[in-house]
């Protein structure tokens, strides 16, 4: 047996074997499953086993690539997947597409976090206060997703809107309970550049339970990408410093209060690229201009594509795992691919 069918011979039966454990005991909390009343989606997989193509190597930087997956949706709506929230320790998943469509399902996972399979997918559309169908209206282009206790919020770019809803999303019929109020600058974003990336600030950080908002490129003359602190009491301006034309898609917290930027470039000359930036909690305050450091850069020598959308959990043994998750732009040329990383520092 060669060492490429051996590998697949080891993850089948990984999967397998994760599956009849699932199978054999309760599914704690299956009746609060997300999006119950959504419709089923048939999805199958493809295994990623490298991240460098041609190439074994699984450690990049303080990053070890745990392993991939390439999903293919029966439903082209499943495409478009912009926002990510990891749940249940990396078993669950929601997520959201740019056309204003709810995503969830479950990762069958081995207890390191590496994905071996998705199921239970299903999806239902954003509803306004109204009960309509963002779509409906033209309030989608929703693009990230922050969850904070019992409030879930999503980014709507070309509106340079941040819609609130409840949580959890139990039926997925829940209607947005309204959107926050945002400074008048935000709202005068430039389409398609605007608000783009979203977490929230956990506690201990000097901005707690405040949104962090990053703008996807710089506005006007300005070479930084924009950040924004919004509380209750108003909002604040920060910058990230911007290389080689990279643009903000998405931020996450880590259990620590340091925040992830992942970030994306499209260029005719060097194609697709992917950036993955760290910046320490105690930076992110106001008028501060921020560098980061830099855990990843990958182009099309690795498996990535579109990477739009960040989620950050911890597994059984406390490790952090990141998952980050393309968008397709439902593109027969694109693919929709999960990525897993064990973040070591």
């Amino acid at each position: 047996m060669t060492g490429r069918r051996f590998r697949h011979f080891q993850k089948s039966a990984a999967v397998l074997a994760v599956m009849a454990a699932v199978l054999a005991s309760p599914v704690a909390g299956f009746a609060d499953e997300p999006l119950s009343q959504g419709k089923p989606v048939n999805v199958r997989t493809k295994a990623i086993d490298i991240f460098q193509i041609g190439r074994e190597e699984r450690t990049f930087g303080k990053l070890t690539f745990l392993g991939g997956l390439e999903l293919l949706a029966s439903d082209r709506e499943i495409g478009g997947l912009s926002g990510l929230i990891s749940l249940e320790g990396g078993n669950a998943f929601l997520a959201v597409t740019d056309h204003g469509h709810w995503v969830s399902g479950r990762i069958v996972q081995t207890a390191e976090g590496t994905p071996l399979d998705v199921s239970g997918v299903r999806m239902a559309p954003l509803l306004g206060a109204d009960g309509k169908a963002l779509k409906a209206r033209w309030g989608h282009d929703t693009e990230a997703l922050a969850l904070d206790g019992s409030d879930l919020y999503v980014t709507a770019e070309t509106r340079n809107a941040i819609y609130r809803y409840p949580w959890p999303l139990t039926t997925g019929k829940e209607r947005m309970l309204g959107e926050v109020k945002l400074a008048e600058d935000i709202r005068a974003l430039p389409r398609n550049t605007g608000l783009e990336a979203l977490a929230v600030a956990p506690g201990g950080s000097s901005v707690a339970g405040s949104l962090i908002a990053v703008a996807e490129s710089p506005a006007g003359e300005g070479s930084d990408l924009e950040g924004y602190i919004i509380g209750p009491d108003g909002t604040d301006r920060f910058g990230i410093r911007r290389h080689d034309g990279f643009d903000a898609t998405d931020a996450a917290f880590l259990p620590d209060g340091d925040m992830l930027l992942l970030e994306r470039r499209f260029t005719l000359l060097d194609l697709i690229g992917l950036r993955l930036r760290r910046f320490p909690g105690e930076s992110i305050r106001p008028d501060a201009l921020l560098e980061g450091e830099l855990l990843l850069e990958a182009d099309f020598g690795y498996q990535i594509d579109n990477m739009e959308a960040l989620a950050v959990h911890r597994n059984e043994a406390g490790e952090t795992i990141l998952t980050l998750l393309s968008d397709d732009n439902r593109s027969f040329l694109q693919r929709t691919i999960l990525l897993r990383f064990r973040l070591d520092d």
